[in-house]
């Protein structure tokens, strides 16, 4: 029989956290070694054998909790927002030097959404003009999502690429907020309401016609199989990964 591999979860107690301790604890090659919540010692980890860390907590501790993980030898899979540019400079130092580390840092986990972003990012290429709005659950604490910031980066590395210029946009007078926020030259717009899990929609636009590329969330299973890709493939992918994408054959 497969060794199965030690995995650890990290917000354990989070509604993310939760679903991802049911998806290594179903896994038969998967073996939930330790589930932490906020007070508990990252020391758990080593004394449990973790291989694996998915860290699933808040952006407050997520870097001291991939720090530990890295220093001890264990890979992280991260799904915790809050990884800016400055962070994930120092994030790369830290793995400088440790060749068979691997850290993957998803701003999301459903597979759906990571396609539909890369999809958009092409299509970008050939439209005028081109807006995202996400729309998640009055509970989450950023804005935009990082899913959103990611779509923007991708979309904006591709229309570099192709010689795009921005996108027409004649506003001259607006309230605050009107039209967005500017991410990378791409307009985002977040909503806020009861009832959503996590969506996103990029409108392309062109003359006479719109294409939209639209992805629902609506339950954290969703997130799960790419968690648990992630987990199973992360050792192969030493060094940092910004993106579930990194792990997939796109062919793009």
């Amino acid at each position: 029989m497969t060794e199965q591999l030690a995995v650890a979860v990290l917000g354990a107690n989070g509604r993310m956290g939760a679903e991802a301790v049911k998806a290594v604890e179903a896994a038969a090659d998967l073996k939930l070694v330790a589930a932490l919540g906020r007070n508990d010692s990252l020391d758990t980890l080593v004394d449990a054998g973790a291989r694996v860390v998915v860290d699933l907590t808040v952006p407050e501790s997520t870097e001291a909790n991939v720090r530990f993980a890295v220093e001890h030898g264990m890979h992280a899979v991260v799904g915790t927002t809050g990884w800016d540019a400055e962070r994930l400079g120092r994030l790369q130092e830290l793995l400088t030097g440790r060749s068979g580390v691997g850290v993957l840092i998803a701003p999301n986990f459903a597979l759906g959404s990571v396609l539909a972003s890369a999809f958009a990012a092409r299509a970008s290429r050939y439209f005028e003009s081109v807006e995202i709005i996400e729309l998640h659950h009055p509970d989450k604490v950023d804005a935009p999502s990082g899913t959103a910031v990611r779509t923007a980066q991708l979309i904006s590395a591709e229309r570099d690429a192709a010689g795009r210029p921005a996108s027409p946009d004649a506003t001259t007078s607006e309230r605050p907020g009107a039209r967005g926020c500017d991410v990378d030259g791409v307009r985002v717009h977040s909503v806020r309401l009861r009832g959503l899990v996590a969506h996103q929609e990029v409108l392309l636009g062109g003359p006479g016609e719109q294409l939209t590329i639209r992805h629902d969330s609506f339950d954290r299973v969703s997130f799960m199989p790419g968690v648990l890709l992630g987990v199973r493939n992360i050792a192969s992918h030493p060094g940092l990964t910004v993106g579930l994408d990194g792990y997939l054959d796109l062919g793009l």
